[in-house]
């Protein structure tokens, strides 16, 4: 009862001590992450690597702009025209809240393309981060 009203006491000026804090067990440790987050950044670390740092020519007409860091759950990123990085998003790649579903989707999509992409998603996504699909 004394090391609670200590531990309160300390909490309440600010300080805080080890001996004030659950041990381990008691509370499991979050890693900050969802599992949308944790998603995207793996898919998003690989198509920057694939498809725009390695500059592959069926992407030279498109520039990546990543939102990872959404407040609303929703991080994704964007592949829109090179010389207009403010125009409209050719494709979105996103996934929601804690799940590690990735949605892709945009008028990229429906040219010849998007069959790329979508393989090219699906690879990263199950965790094979290499920019050619195995034959």
């Amino acid at each position: 009862m004394r090391q609670t009203i200590a531990c309160l006491a300390l909490i309440a000026t600010g300080f805080v001590l080890a001996s004030c804090q659950s041990s381990p067990e008691s509370a499991p440790v979050p890693s900050g992450k969802s599992a949308s987050l944790l998603a995207m950044e793996q898919v998003a670390i690989a198509a920057h690597k694939c498809w725009i740092a390695s500059k592959d020519p069926a992407f030279k007409s498109y520039q990546m702009a990543n939102e990872l860091n959404s407040f609303s759950g929703t991080p994704r990123f964007l592949l829109v025209p090179a010389k207009h990085y403010g125009g409209k998003p050719l494709l979105v790649v996103q996934a929601q809240g804690n799940s590690s579903r990735v949605d892709v989707f945009g008028p990229l999509m429906a040219e010849p393309l998007g069959a790329r992409i979508g393989s090219d998603i699906a690879r990263w996504r199950a965790g094979n981060p290499s920019c050619a699909a195995a034959v």
